[in-house]
């Protein structure tokens, strides 16, 4: 082979195809009867005029059944193939004529057919979900919004239309940040939500950020909820300030009652003549009077500004039976019984837990001392949760409803703030604080319930 000439390359084969198969195979199994019947005729003594005849029947009987088998073979295919075409195309309406359980053909025509029944049900449930899902977007009140991979709006209902107050078709396609959404995509969990103030072109508000993700299409998306929060917030502020000035107006009356009703007896004193005897006396026990309820007062301002400030918790590791022990020890009044658990040591502000713990015991202790009962505290462990139990043999709970009500006391010389700083301490640490009455027995029970 000289330089510069292409390597010879033999000629590909072509396949023969499914149709050209059957064919040849058909062709195949009558050729030895065909050939075998010419041989028979042409042997014999007919005339050259018969035997042509003959010759030309035979060969046309066995050419024309080689045909008839393929085409009634490639027929039933087409078939098939038209019905798998159509539910491609989504069109689940066309069934197959003839199917039956008589021969193979028939299994797989039926098969066909509950095939496409199957998936037009599952369609038109589909459509139906699809359809109920757009209703209730559509008519919620919060703001939903979908983000592909790219951070992409893909869709949008009614409440995301008001939100910017654009038609859905000028939203679509537009990025996170240009619809001023990326921190909402980006600052709240799967799992937990915060509150956002934020000015949309159609509303502003306080908005609730839930996130979560799902596919479409194998593809990753982001599912955004925003819900505005403002009128609910502003209820509750509203409620708050109802009981605050409820329960302040209370402890002022308390202390500015007397007080004034004082001031006026030392008034009149004073300017009576002639004056009592014993008016030192008098007026000495009325100032004793108007101090002890101006500190009274003091005191009570400075709980509520106590209340006010309480930092954040700074986590380190705490040694649960040490803290019990060392608390329980502050008791002296009644007997405080330790249940021990399992050794444990947790993350947790060991001053702000201790404080939380010394009220729950002073408030068990004040309630066993009316019956002469006693003050135990435990504590167990679960899986991913550390259970404080502090439990007292009191007379119980008869209210429960205004336990967490800040300044709220049923005791003499109360604050009213200990359990509610009690709560916010549980809930600084991602926990929870429940007072219920005992089960068995009579008395209080008080859980501190914090995450390991």
């Amino acid at each position: 082979m000289t330089e510069g000439q292409q390597p010879y390359k033999s000629p590909r084969r072509e396949r023969l195809n499914h149709e050209q198969r059957i064919l040849l195979t058909a062709l195949a199994g009558g050729l030895p009867g065909t050939f075998i019947s010419l041989i028979l005729l042409w042997s014999r003594s007919y005339t050259p005029k018969v035997q042509w005849t003959l010759s030309l029947l035979i060969v046309g009987f066995w050419l024309g059944l080689a045909f008839s088998l393929r085409g009634r073979v490639v027929r039933h295919l087409q078939t098939l193939s038209n019905l798998l075409a159509a539910m491609r195309e989504g069109d689940y309406s066309i069934r197959a004529r003839g199917a039956g359980r008589e021969d193979a053909l028939g299994d797989a025509m039926l098969e066909v057919n509950a095939l496409s029944e199957t998936l037009r049900a599952q369609r038109l449930g589909a459509l139906e979900a699809t359809a109920l899902l757009r209703t209730v977007m559509g008519e919620i009140d919060v703001a939903v919004f979908a983000f592909d991979a790219e951070e992409r709006l893909r869709l949008v209902n009614r409440g995301g239309e008001r939100l910017f107050a654009q038609p859905s078709g000028r939203l679509l396609g537009r990025t996170a940040a240009e619809l001023g959404l990326e921190e909402f995509l980006h600052s709240a969990g799967a799992d937990d939500s915060q509150i956002i103030p934020k000015t949309f072109p159609g509303q502003a508000g306080r908005w609730g950020v839930r996130r979560s993700t799902f596919r479409e299409r194998g593809l990753p998306h982001q599912l955004l909820v925003l819900s505005d929060l403002s009128r609910e917030l502003r209820e509750e502020e509203r409620e708050a300030w109802r009981r605050l000035v409820r329960v302040l107006g209370h402890e002022l009356n308390n202390s500015l009652t007397p007080i004034k009703s004082i001031a006026g007896s030392l008034e009149s004193l004073l300017v009576r003549e002639p004056r009592p005897l014993d008016w030192h006396d008098d007026m000495a026990r009325g100032l004793s009077i108007i101090g002890s309820r101006s500190e009274s007062l003091s005191r009570f301002m400075q709980a509520y500004a106590h209340l006010a400030r309480l930092p954040p918790p700074r986590f380190a590791p705490v040694n649960v039976h040490e803290l019990v022990r060392r608390v329980a020890e502050l008791e002296t009044r009644v007997p405080v019984k330790i249940v021990p658990g399992a050794e444990l040591t947790i993350q947790a502000d060991a001053d702000q837990l201790e404080q939380l713990l010394i009220n729950l015991q002073r408030n068990a202790a004040d309630a066993a001392l009316q019956t002469g009962g006693g003050v135990s505290v435990g504590w167990i462990k679960n899986a991913n949760q550390f259970t404080l139990i502090v439990e007292d043999e009191g007379t119980g709970l008869s209210n429960t409803a205004n336990l967490f009500v800040p300044f709220f006391t049923t005791k003499p010389g109360g604050s009213g703030i200990g359990l509610v700083l009690s709560r916010q301490i549980a809930e600084a640490h991602g926990g929870t604080l429940t007072l219920t009455n005992r089960r068995h027995g009579t008395g209080c029970e008080a859980r501190l319930q914090l995450p390991l």
